[in-house]
């Protein structure tokens, strides 16, 4: 299930920041270099669409995942500035909370897993 979970996670939070990065291109186009509408009802609405889609899917992975509440609130808060879910995403796989408690057991499938205190090159 956890791994599922990581794989719906990280799919969602990246797919979140390329429509951030759609909608401020469009955006750009509109009122900066005003070129009419830019794409800007379009990608604004996929935006919100993923942006509601990101928070639910935070708030269904996180017991899955074993993250604690700081961590799901650093989640939900990294869905606000531009490409944030995306760096959170890259964090979360490097500390190796995209792992279950169950797989941190066996080495994880994260970047760098934390063993006895240090940080060393994960499975």
């Amino acid at each position: 299930m956890s791994n599922k979970a990581a794989v719906l996670f990280r799919v969602v939070a990246i797919a979140e920041a390329f429509s951030w990065t759609g909608l401020l291109i469009g955006m750009f186009l509109k009122y900066v270099v005003e070129l009419g509408e830019g794409g800007v009802p379009v990608l604004g609405m996929v935006h919100g669409v993923l942006f509601v889609l990101y928070v639910v899917t935070t708030l269904g992975v996180a017991r899955p995942l074993g993250w604690k509440f700081g961590t799901v609130v650093t989640a939900l808060l990294a869905a606000i500035p531009p490409l944030f879910t995306w760096l959170f995403e890259k964090w979360a796989l490097r500390r190796g909370k995209l792992d279950s408690p169950e797989q941190l057991r066996y080495g994880g499938t994260g970047l760098y897993v934390r063993r006895g205190g240090d940080a060393v090159a994960g499975a």
